[in-house]
This record gives C-alpha cells, structure tokens and sequence, in this order.
C-alpha cells in the first residue's frame, strides 16, 4: 500500500456521562449542534480542510447512530479507495479481546491499521471539541522542530489550568513537565488533547505502556509523561482561535449559544474551511406572520409561529403560536405546543413539550441562584399539559400532566 505521511487517530468512544441524558444511547461526537451539524464534523473536516485523508475513528459507547452518521465518508471528501475514514470498534482477536482501556490503549489495539499505512506521522484527536484548526501547519512545526512529540496547547487564564492538563515549557517552547490539573500551575498553556508523534517513537511507548500492569493507559497520566522522563523532544504548537471541550451540559450550551455572540469569531460558512455535515434535504424553515425571532439560529424544516429568542433551533423544530423559546437549544424534530415555555434549557430530539408546560428559567427568575442550571430533557420524551421543570433538571423519562419536577 502507498505510504502516507501522516494518519489522523480520532478517540470517539468516551460515554460523555456528564452530558447526562443527551448521550443515554448515543456516544457524545454523535451529539446534534449548531443546528445542523454534529461534533465529530469538526475533527473530520479539520482533517480533509488541513489535506489528511487517512482517519481512523475509534468507537466504543453506544456506536451505533455514530457509525451510521460516518457510513463511508462521503460528506467528508473521505471515501476513499487508498486512505479515507474507517471506523475501528474493539473487536476479538485470537488471544481474546478487550474494551478500549484508556487512550493510548485504544491506538495500541489498532497499531496494525497505522502500520498498513505505514506514516511516519500519526495525529491523534478528541471527537469532543469544536473549533477549526489546520493541522498541516502544526504538523509542519512538528517536522521543522524534529520533535517525538508536539501537543496543542491554548493559553488560558490562571484560574481555569487547574481544570486541564499544563505544559511547562523552556523558552524554546521545549516542553520539560506536564501536570494534570495543577493546584498551583507554573504555565497557563492548557494541552487541547491534539498530538502529533513521530510514529516509531509512539509505537514504542505504546507497547512499553500495554506492557506495564499499573499503567492506566493514558496519553495525558502514561504516555506523555513516560516520553518526558526518557528525555524526549517534545513541543508546543500554539492555537489562539476558538475552542470550546463541549464535555458538559452548560458547556454544550454555551458553545451553540456562541454562534450568536457577534463577539466571538467562529464562522461556519467560510468558504475557505468548510465544515461538513451529513444533513439530509429539508424543505426551508417557515416564520409566520405573528411570530417573533430574535437573534437566534433557525435550521430547515423549521415551522415557527411563537416567539423565539437567542436560541438555536435544529431540524424540523415546530414552534407553536403562543409558546416562547429563550436562551435555549432545541434540537432535531422536537415540538414546543401553545403556550409552553422553554427557558435556559436543552430539549433533545423528538420531544414534545405540551401545551402551557414550562421547561428551565432564567437565573434571575430561579430564586435560590446556588441552585440554578440548564434544564435538560433526554430525547423521545414527552413533558405533559401544564407540567413545570425547574432549572437545572435532568428529564430521563415522560413527565404527566401539571407535575412539577
């Protein structure tokens, strides 16, 4: 087979158990934004924008609609008969199988799918963050610098690296320590789960890695450190544009919300890096002519008669006369009936919020502020007449008529 420079490794088989009910059957790449887009296009179109062309997708947590949504590649420019994506599930091998472990044991189980493309490169990625990066200009840095490894880094404030993994580095932008979630950092360069390694010297920590028992098999707490302590060149490639981890509730909310902000930067529609979607063909959104949008994201299919503000709604939403979205995510097919409600929350797909029911409010209206947050309502659910969800619910099964959760 030809010989590829660099293959893309994409880690999309964590649960997301902080999303709650948004991922209860589906792995959280798969999880709906911006109104018709899901969040692995991102990793994928970064790829095909930045001229990589080999991906590997690592599944695990509840595949299925993630498998599907990939199918051959083709909305990516990724069907491909030399390269292009493959999904890559654990499967059983002749010795018996496991479960994808940690990180770095999921690339180890799939050291023979990199080496049929035998690169001298491989990037690994996270299936869980929005924003828009050209790796060819990370990778480029790598070679320049001839570095085992580079690692993404983005600058942030001092109070919030006690959330991430910080690299120190040398004046040279040498990384000489990595600590995971410091309580009293030395660096604000926060690592974006993006690495680039020349590929023997990955193997090889790779394999050390699956050979120790007490290894958790992790890039950041095993592999990382481990290249560091044998004296390693390992790099830091710095990434100052948008990026949001979309790893919970209102951190999801705040991304799809940012498409609003005309403060913040993140266009969709350049044409220069598009992002690519799998979305099917919808009649165009309908506004009647009492309804009221206001600076909000409206996809296809939409029918809205009611009163819409700073909202994102996805595919075929209908919005009733009389019913009120604010501050709010409502994704594909879900219904809000006359006269509902729905502030500060996130409605999953297909749910059907009936008439005169109130889901989620604004902090200001929640009363005691400690304990506010997004109400959520898993997907297929129905809230029933007049029933009332408080802030910061988490909605895993039907609510009757008038009760208050």
């Amino acid at each position: 087979m030809k010989k590829t420079e660099c293959v893309a490794m994409l880690l999309a088989g964590g649960q997301g158990s902080r999303l709650g009910v948004l991922t209860q059957k589906i792995a959280k790449p798969a999880v709906p934004y911006g109104g018709k887009y899901r969040i692995i296009d991102f990793p994928l179109s970064n790829c095909i924008n930045s001229g990589i062309d080999t991906v590997g997708v690592l599944t695990q947590y509840q595949p299925l609609e993630l498998n599907d949504y990939i199918g051959s590649g083709k909305p990516w420019d990724l069907d491909r008969n030399n390269g292009g994506v493959h999904v890559l599930p654990p499967y059983q091998k002749s010795k018996g199988g496991d479960w994808y472990k940690g990180t770095a044991n999921a690339i180890y189980q799939n050291i023979h799918f990199i080496e049929r493309y035998n690169p001298e490169y491989v990037l690994i990625l996270s299936g869980d963050h929005i924003y828009k990066m050209d790796y060819s200009k990370m990778l480029t840095r790598h070679k320049e610098t001839d570095s085992a490894a580079t690692i993404a880094v983005l600058d942030v404030s001092l109070e919030e690296a006690t959330r991430f993994g910080i690299m120190n580095i040398n004046n040279d932008d040498t990384i000489y320590e990595f600590e995971e979630k410091p309580a009293n950092p030395k660096s604000t360069l926060a690592s974006m789960g993006i690495y680039i390694f020349k590929w023997d010297k990955l193997r090889k920590y790779l394999c050390e890695d699956e050979a120790n028992p007490d290894s958790s098999n992790d890039f950041g707490k095993d592999i990382i450190p481990a290249m560091l302590s044998s004296g390693e060149k390992m790099m830091v490639y710095r990434f100052d544009d948008y990026w949001k981890d979309v790893g919970t509730v209102e951190s999801l909310w705040d991304a799809n919300l940012d498409l609003l902000n005309p403060k913040i930067d993140l266009n969709l529609s350049d044409p220069n890096w598009k992002i690519y979607s799998r979305t099917q063909a919808r009649p165009p959104h309908f506004i009647g002519d009492n309804a009221t949008v206001v600076n909000s994201l409206v996809s296809v299919g939409c029918e809205i008669e009611g009163s819409i503000d700073y909202s994102v709604l996805f595919e075929n939403v209908t919005v009733e006369q009389g019913a009120t979205v604010e501050y709010s995510l409502a994704m594909p097919g879900a219904v809000i009936k006359k006269g509902a409600k729905v502030r500060y929350a996130i409605i999953a797909e297909n749910v059907v919020v009936e008439e005169g029911a109130t889901v989620g409010c604004s902090p200001e209206d929640c009363g005691d502020s400690a304990d506010w947050g997004i109400a959520v309502v898993g997907d297929n659910l129905t809230i029933g007449k007049n029933a009332k969800i408080a802030a910061g619910k988490m909605i895993k099964q039907n609510v009757k008529e008038g009760e208050n959760i």
